[in-house]
């Protein structure tokens, strides 16, 4: 069987039983057979991700790179990148460079393709009429194809009457036994005119998809399909065959919608003499209540997942493990454990949930594995850009970071846990119906004598010895008042931070005592210092508070 391209490592085709190639058709043959494919395991492995740039990378399209990514690298093979652009009404160059943009974020690297070149292009198809018309003009020498001048109108009659015999809507055929006078006359008349293929009329295809195993068609369902339009655009199915061959591409792995495409492009392959790639179809991502994740179900493209302050590396983690896994419990993996592990074998052809919390948990796992110089540097950067602090760096940083991380699961995370340990709400928190039982344990008492060590200068200079200092404090302070443990801790807690949950409430107060001193907090941040902290409990009332009152505000919503 001849191939274009020497060395291609692909499963070949076997016709069975009634006629043997050449494989050309003549108009008194019965066309009934069936096709079978065999891998040639030798030859080094070419995978490709061929986008549409008509919109956003969806998370199942950069997962379906991913997959070609790391089966790739795992054999040492070389992963393409083709931009199917064929549909010049959608498709867009700013779309193409989003996609671009979004592959490269995810680490992606493509080692053929737009940007970086190559032996087998050109990258995009729009830059490939020519070749696809070449082929065509093969295939209506061969016979495999023919001019087919039928109308819309006519197009649209055929499907009535299939629909009225409650049979498939397959085209009727009409030209394909046209007698060459009739089919000189339209063309001297100037009639529009497609290239349709010949489909035999009986017989079954089968392939062994290396997701799915066995699978196969009925040829009797399909009919004679259009490969190259009246306009002379070549057809999705046709490009992507001509494609893939020429380009050696060994394995086609793809989303399971394309399933069915994979009859019409064995048949072409066929007729063109080419060798079938192995093929892989991987499952759909699925929603929640799982129907196919949709924009209605919340984000869906990578880009709005970046924008969102998700890591790469969590979302190349969370992406490969929707449909794989290595056969462990283990589920966090970065990018180079995933191409030692990764195996076509242990995909599943069950469909994957999208689930976002468990996304969002992984962004936590990963962006707690930055080295802390990193992390502190992005955080860093991150609160300088939305305004919260003048600077982006030094020592106040670096405490907030390690204070807040673990509360922090994306980076846009990082706002809300500074503001809230900015933020004084205690107002809202002792009228609160959690705050009330505090307010009652006296907690007016703890508030006088809490004013008394701040008029003495005691608990701010306990406070310039740093944690040491502010644990010796808290100590002496709970023996004057003979309270320790909750009934200590969660008095001074409300009246500092005037919330009742948090970070380490020792280390909370000593990053707010400096963040008062050292100016770094701006001025729109909201920032309530110690001193105007104590200002507010010096002017409470507590006989107000004391009395039963409507909650105005829930603790749970004030410490969030």
């Amino acid at each position: 069987m001849a191939a274009l391209v020497a060395g291609t490592p692909w499963m070949r085709i076997r016709v069975i039983p009634e006629f043997a190639p050449p494989f050309i058709f003549r108009r008194h043959f019965r066309r009934n057979f069936s096709v079978r494919a065999s891998i040639d395991s030798d030859a080094p492995v070419r995978v490709r991700f061929a986008p549409s740039p008509t919109g956003n990378l969806h998370v199942g399209g950069a997962r379906t790179a991913l997959f070609n990514y790391l089966f790739a690298r795992s054999k040492g093979g070389k992963f393409v990148l083709r931009i199917e652009d064929t549909d010049l009404e959608r498709s867009t160059r700013e779309s193409e460079e989003a996609v671009l943009r979004d592959l490269a974020w995810l680490g992606l690297d493509w080692d053929e393709g737009p940007g970086v070149g190559g032996d087998y292009g050109p990258y995009r198809q729009s830059e490939r009429n020519a070749m696809y018309k070449q082929y065509a003009e093969k295939l209506l020498e061969s016979g495999h194809v023919y001019r087919c001048f039928c109308s819309n109108e006519e197009l649209e009659k055929m499907k009535e009457i299939a629909e009225l015999k409650k049979l498939p809507p397959v085209y009727s055929g009409k030209w394909a036994t046209a007698a060459d006078g009739e089919v000189e006359e339209e063309l001297a008349k100037g009639t529009p005119y497609t290239y349709r293929f010949r489909v035999p009329k009986e017989g079954s295809l089968k392939i062994n998809d290396l997701i799915r195993g066995e699978v196969s068609w009925k040829l009797d369902t399909l009919g004679d399909f259009v490969i190259m339009r009246s306009n002379g655009q070549p057809v999705y199915n046709f490009c992507v065959t001509v494609d893939d061959a020429t380009m050696a591409i060994s394995h086609v792995i793809r989303a399971e919608e394309h399933l069915p495409n994979t009859l019409r492009q064995a048949l072409i392959y066929k007729a063109l003499g080419f060798p079938m790639p192995s093929f892989a179809h991987v499952s759909l991502i699925l929603a929640p209540d799982r129907s196919k994740l949709s924009k209605r179900h919340g984000a869906t493209s990578v880009g709005q997942y970046r924008d969102m302050g998700y890591l790469p590396q969590a979302m190349v983690n969370y992406l490969a493990l929707l449909g794989w896994g290595d056969g462990t419990e283990n589920e966090f993996f970065t990018i180079d454990q995933l191409v030692e592990k990764f195996s076509i074998g242990r995909v599943n052809k069950s469909g994957a949930v999208f689930d976002s919390t468990k996304l969002r948990w992984m962004n936590g796992q990963h962006l707690r594995a930055i080295p802390f110089e990193e992390l502190s540097q992005l955080i860093g950067e991150r609160w300088k850009s939305t305004g919260l602090l003048t600077e982006s760096e030094g020592p106040f940083v670096d405490d907030a970071v390690q204070l807040l991380k673990d509360g922090i699961d994306l980076v846009t995370d990082s706002d809300t846990a500074l503001s809230n340990l900015l933020s004084y709400p205690v107002h809202a928190t002792l009228t609160s119906p959690e705050g009330r039982p505090i307010v009652e344990d006296k907690l007016s008492e703890v508030s006088a004598h809490l004013l008394a060590a701040y008029d003495s200068g005691e608990l701010f200079g306990a406070l310039e010895e740093g944690l040491a200092g502010w644990q010796k404090w808290v100590k002496g302070f709970g023996k004057t008042l003979k309270r320790k443990g909750k009934s200590l801790f969660m008095p001074l807690r409300v009246l500092l931070t005037g919330k009742l949950h948090g970070p380490d409430m020792g280390s909370s107060v000593i990053l707010i005592y400096k963040a008062g001193n050292h100016g770094i907090v701006s001025p729109q941040a909201g920032f309530v210092t110690l001193k105007e902290r104590f200002g507010i409990l010096r002017q409470l009332d507590w006989e107000a508070l004391n009395q039963d009152h409507p909650a105005l505000e829930s603790a749970a919503t004030i410490s969030n």
